[in-house]
Formats: C-alpha cells, structure tokens, sequence
C-alpha cells in the first residue's frame, strides 16, 4: 500500500508540474513575422526625413486614435488597418526651421489594401503653380527689360500736338 500512495503522490505531483508549464510559458513574449500591413514615410525633403516625429492615426469613424506613437529614425510609420475606409494620420515634427504638422487622409480598400491618399494642395498641383509663376516671372522680366530700354529723353521728345 505504501508503494501504491508513494505512486500516487508522484504521479499527482507531475500533473501539477505539467499543468504549470502553460502558465509559465504565458510571461514570455512571441513574435510573428506578416508580410501585410502599410507604410507611410514623413519627411521635410527628400534628404530631411521626419525621424521620431509624434503621430496619431484614426480609423474610420473613430474619435480615440487606434495608434499613437513615433516615427522611426527614416520617418516611417507602419500600421495594419484592421476595416475599410479613409484612415486620418497626424504627423506633427521639429525641424531645425521651426514646428511642422500635416493632416493625411489614407484611402483603404475592402481587400484593406492601400486603395490612395491625399497630398497637401501644394504637392498635388505642383506643375501648375510652377508654370503659372515661370509666365508671371517672364511677363515681369520682359515688362522690366522695356521699361530700362525707354529713356526720359524719348519721353519728354514727344510733345502732344497743339490744336489750333
């Protein structure tokens, strides 16, 4: 008998450890690795990127951000958007030129890919600023070359004529 309760007592005790070890196990921390998700990278130019600038981004409809957090030191930021909809991102950053701040709209799609985003009014009609000032810059130096051409002399030779 004493053999059978010695039996019993180890067999107990080894279920107690095996029923343990998922506890344990449950203070480690796991990782997988996705090939899914967005990137969006922030910058000031090419060569000046937005590193460790704050951001909040907001799903569709929501009121509290569904990320806050830094930038990384090339300025990306990266999420998994978990519904469809347009995405709002805040980046806000400081430069040695002062404070920055942009508000983006990410368009994603059912298939919760990236389906477009908004560019800043500046970025988005780049071209057409550009050629609107090069015909103002022209307009201006050629008014100026035939204002400099004209002297006071041919002005003051050329008397309105008299009626009689």
């Amino acid at each position: 008998m004493k053999g059978y309760i010695h039996t019993l007592t180890g067999f107990a005790a080894m279920i107690m450890l095996l029923a343990a070890i998922p506890s344990a196990r449950a203070h480690s921390i796991n990782y997988q690795v996705e090939q899914k998700g967005m990137a969006v990278r922030a910058f000031y130019s090419e060569k000046d990127v937005a590193a460790y600038s704050q951001y909040e981004l907001y799903g569709p409809g929501d009121k509290n951000p569904h990320q806050i957090g830094r930038t990384d030191k090339n300025g990306y930021i990266g999420f998994v958007p978990d519904r469809p909809g347009v995405w709002k991102l805040q980046v806000w950053g400081e430069s040695t030129h002062g404070f920055h701040g942009v508000t983006t709209d990410i368009k994603v799609d059912k298939a919760l890919g990236l389906e477009g985003f908004s560019k800043p009014l500046l970025a988005a009609h780049t071209k057409f600023i550009t050629g609107i000032s090069l015909v103002f810059g022209l307009f201006g130096l050629y008014s100026f070359w035939l204002s400099r051409r004209r002297t006071p002399a041919d002005d003051a030779g050329t008397k309105p004529k008299e009626e009689t």
